[in-house]
């Protein structure tokens, strides 16, 4: 089987996947995006799931990547611990079956505390092959759940997960803030101020707090809470993932309405950020994957 003569890649997460027929250069002819995360299809259904995917992009190999590997998804792909390279997923690629093969995700223990990652490893070293991050980078990569890696020698060297996308959605929809959350996030000066305080400082679950108390009061409008709690949060995830002192400039891998927020608050650190798309830093990673299995 010749995945590099053309294949399908898959980005199934937890609650969307997304889809894309790449010929033997690594060009997307077509594509989708859907809601149909690992989260709402049962073991039993995926062979159906799959034939899905097929049926709208073509009768092609498949290279599915993310939560589709997990405890919850298709097949179990045991991860890969650090240092972890391109060569290391392929070595322990799993074969869902005869035409579907799993890429792992990427551990990481040290001091007794552990960490994992499932399709972040494919953007992250993708950016790498693709020559957009230098294979001695420190990389983060914001999402439901934030990643801050350092890359040694193109390889993930080490790396740290904070769940920021995900206590702001808990927020918004469960809390005591949720009816002061339902504006927009921007890069304004409201949420670079909140980032810069939170970067400065360490009192994260009174801040919080304090967001509703200042609408209360008078000293901040409604309509500026939600980028305001966003730039505590992001500002405090900038804080943890910079806490060792970094001589290179950051690169922010992600959707680019997220990008634009990390790289608003890291510049609150004097710190030059650069953004990279996340969608083309995966298509470039599971691309080398595919080449280097044939």
């Amino acid at each position: 089987m010749r995945w590099a003569e053309g294949f399908i890649a898959v980005d199934w997460g937890t609650t969307n996947r997304r889809a894309y027929l790449l010929d033997s250069s690594g060009h997307c002819s077509n594509e989708f995006e859907d809601s149909k995360g690992v989260l709402s299809v049962s073991t039993s259904e995926f062979p159906a799931a799959v034939a899905e995917i097929r049926g709208k992009l073509g009768d092609r190999p498949m290279l599915l990547a993310g939560m589709v590997g997990s405890n919850r998804g298709w097949k179990e792909a045991p991860y890969v611990p650090c240092p972890a390279g391109i060569d290391d997923l392929v070595a322990k690629l799993v074969w869902a079956d005869k035409r579907e093969a799993i890429v792992p995700g990427v551990s990481y223990i040290a001091d007794g505390r552990g960490d994992v990652m499932r399709g972040e490893e494919v953007q992250l070293l993708g950016a790498v092959a693709a020559g957009l991050v230098d294979p001695d980078a420190v990389v983060c990569h914001p999402g439901t759940h934030n990643k801050w890696a350092e890359l040694r020698g193109g390889r993930i060297h080490k790396f740290q997960t904070i769940m920021t996308g995900e206590l702001f959605s808990l927020l918004k929809d469960h809390s005591i803030l949720s009816d002061l959350l339902i504006g927009e996030v921007g890069v304004n000066d409201t949420f670079c101020a909140a980032a810069r305080y939170a970067i400065n400082n360490e009192a994260i679950p009174a801040d919080l707090f304090s967001v509703r108390a200042n609408v209360i009061l008078g000293e901040a409008k409604k309509e500026d809470a939600a980028s305001y709690t966003s730039g505590l949060l992001i500002g405090t995830d900038v804080r943890i993932g910079l806490a060792t002192p970094i001589a290179a400039d950051i690169v922010v891998i992600g959707r680019p309405e997220l990008t634009k927020l990390y790289a608003a608050a890291i510049a609150q650190t004097d710190r030059t950020a650069v953004e990279l798309d996340g969608e083309k830093c995966f298509l470039a990673g599971i691309t080398e994957i595919a080449k280097r299995m044939n």
